[in-house]
């Protein structure tokens, strides 16, 4: 890690518990319109943008219901679960970054949320003051698993990709910063690593307080290494 210049987090399900918050938000809707199980649904949504959750949701939701008036009560049900306490920190998180910080090695968010609704969430958690950047999914035009928004963190910072470690919980991220030309640790949430994810030879641990400990001089960090 000592060797890189810059580590860029994932926010959502990596370094804050939001996306179970998410998916009993999600459950909940789909109770309240008696709708079964549609988990399948959520975990398409994880590490996009919102343009790009919609379209999603427009799509699996064709004559099921309007999508529209489902995410509005979805919103409104996650909104009641996360408005009287900040999002809970994943575990490791605080001492990875202090981790970091003490090295003196910069940091940034990558996110697939709007910047201005990161910001007011990583404010609420107490960790807002790490980062010396944060890339919401409206500042880019294509969402992950597109690369665009590791890229612009990288070159707004003004480093090289190979410089950079990338850290992420979803598919969909690990895709997106892997063909940044990142260094790629993902720390899985809801979704675990499928056979032809790990084809692409990042690092899987289990948890952020791995990252500290984890030998970057002894393994290539393009080899997989699971815990």
């Amino acid at each position: 890690m000592q060797n890189s210049k810059l580590i860029i987090f994932d926010m959502d399900g990596l370094l804050l518990d939001s996306e179970k918050l998410a998916l009993d938000a999600f459950e909940s809707t789909c109770a309240k319109f008696k709708l079964g199980d549609l988990v399948y649904i959520y975990m398409k949504c994880i590490g996009t943008n919102w343009e790009l959750a919609n379209l999603i949701l427009k799509d699996e939701f064709e004559g099921i219901m309007d999508h529209e008036e489902f995410i509005l009560i979805w919103d409104r049900v996650y909104n009641d679960l996360t408005q009287e306490k900040p999002i809970p920190l994943k575990k490791g998180a605080k001492q990875l970054l202090d981790h970091i910080d003490s090295m003196g090695i910069q940091m940034a968010v990558a996110s697939s949320t709007n910047t201005e609704s990161a910001k007011s969430i990583l404010t609420q958690s107490g960790i807002l003051y790490y980062f010396d950047l944060i890339i919401g999914g409206e500042q880019v035009s294509n969402s992950k698993p597109n690369p665009e928004v590791y890229l612009k963190v990288a070159s707004t910072l003004g480093v090289n990709p190979e410089f950079c470690i990338a850290l992420e919980d979803s598919p969909n991220g690990v895709k997106s910063a892997v063909a940044a030309n990142m260094k790629v640790i993902q720390i899985p949430d809801l979704n675990q690593p499928d056979e032809s994810l790990l084809q692409l030879g990042h690092i899987v641990l289990n948890s952020l307080s791995d990252v500290i400990s984890y030998d970057f001089g002894k393994h290539d960090t393009r080899q997989n290494i699971t815990n």
